[in-house]
């Protein structure tokens, strides 16, 4: 596989997708790919994150029910993610991309 395609399937099915891509391509991997995978991953930790505070902000107050609706932020994001890969664009995701553009240094 190519880097670009490798790049859009780092976006999907966030970890499975993310490790195929990092082990994939670790080889030849260029620029391109080392950035998406840096922007997928940090997409990842910060919904996983999201998720489990918001579950037990549920628990404790069932109420707030209706801020689950937000993860079709993440959703979202991921779709922007996949596009910009997609276009060969390194993108930084919107309001989280530009935290995770240094991060992650063992991608490279």
């Amino acid at each position: 596989m190519d880097n670009k395609t490798l790049s859009i399937i780092s976006y999907i099915a966030t970890p499975i997708g993310w490790l195929v891509a990092y082990f994939a391509g670790k080889e030849n991997a260029d620029d391109l790919l080392k950035y998406h995978l840096k922007q997928s991953l940090g997409l990842g930790i910060i919904s996983i994150v999201f998720g489990i505070v918001l579950s037990i902000i549920v628990v404790i107050v069932p109420i707030l029910f209706f801020l689950s609706f937000v993860n079709i932020v993440f959703f979202i994001l991921m779709i922007i993610g996949i596009i910009n890969a997609a276009k060969e664009a390194k993108t930084p995701l919107p309001f989280i991309g530009k935290m995770f553009e240094d991060k992650f240094s063992f991608i490279g």
